[in-house]
């Protein structure tokens, strides 16, 4: 026994140094190696360059709770730092991507331990994340799931999918941009529509008001989110950071505000290998070779 527990400390000690020596391994080892209880992960594509994170509490349909907001949050950090990974799809299960956040774990909370703790603030990763977030939603997205849906970038829906603000009914508001975000998206008529009613809206409807950017057959679902992170992983994953957060700008700022980050950003394109690269390539007739510099 002490001669095979001597042999496994080597092998994990010949990883680490591996890991050590190549950072752009390590987020593939951790993430592996990691003890998740309420998501599970995995690469995936014909280049094994999107990371597919599936939120997993089905008893519960995938209701938000702390520990899985911090598995997730985990997870994006190491996917984040991979350099082998271009765009990461968030996905639940076909009856649920999350029915919102954990009402149990939240009923006791007080108002000052809201305020002392800055509850919710550290359920934002998913907006901060640099690479592209695609959320294939299926089933239910209420509350808090739709909030997250919103978090991502782009998000496809299963043709079952159904989304809602439901917190009014609870006593409560959205908390973590419901009334916000979904404002900027579908405007103020139809966003006041659906949190002061806490009506679900189904995906054609989400689709039509613009929450959604496509409607899938729920069994392929999650497959074409996958593909639509592949095509994005066939450009500059520079340039594709770089076009983000010229989009997210246009979100939160005025329009001539965006429109000059954006000229800007355009003029730092030139001081890029990848820009030359895509331009030569587009005037001699072939594919490009990006290099992410």
């Amino acid at each position: 026994m002490a001669n095979i527990a001597k042999t496994l400390a080597g092998r994990v000690h010949n990883v680490i140094q591996v890991a050590a020596k190549n950072p752009q391994l390590a987020p593939r080892f951790y993430s592996a190696a990691a003890n998740l209880e309420f998501i599970k992960t995995e690469v995936t594509g014909e280049k094994k360059n999107v990371a597919v994170i599936t939120l997993n509490r089905p008893k519960a349909l995938n209701a938000l709770c702390n520990g899985l907001m911090k598995e997730l949050s985990t997870a994006l950090d190491s996917f984040e730092k991979d350099k082998g990974i271009a765009a990461i799809v968030i996905t639940g299960s076909e009856k649920a991507f999350a029915a919102g956040a954990d009402i149990k774990e939240m009923q006791p909370n007080t108002y000052s331990q809201c305020i002392m703790g800055n509850f919710l603030n550290d359920w934002t990763r998913v907006a901060r994340c640099q690479k592209p977030i695609i959320a294939a939603v299926n089933g239910y997205a209420l509350g808090g799931g739709c909030e997250l849906a919103m978090m991502c970038d782009i998000i496809y829906a299963g043709d079952k999918a159904k989304f809602a603000q439901p917190e009014i009914a609870l006593g409560t508001i959205p908390g973590a941009g419901g009334t916000q975000r979904l404002t900027r998206v579908v405007g103020k008529s139809k966003a006041m529509e659906i949190c002061l009613t806490g009506n679900m809206i189904n995906a054609e409807e989400a689709e039509k008001m613009g929450l959604v950017s496509k409607v899938i057959p729920a069994d392929k679902l999650v497959g074409e989110a996958v593909k639509l992170g592949e095509k994005i992983g066939s450009h500059s994953g520079l340039i594709v950071q770089l076009c983000k957060e010229a989009v997210n700008t246009a979100y939160e700022t005025t329009l001539q505000e965006g429109l000059k980050f954006e000229r800007r950003t355009f003029h730092a394109t030139f001081s890029t290998e990848d820009r030359k690269e895509g331009m030569t390539a587009f005037v001699e007739k072939r594919p490009a070779k990006f290099s992410n510099l």
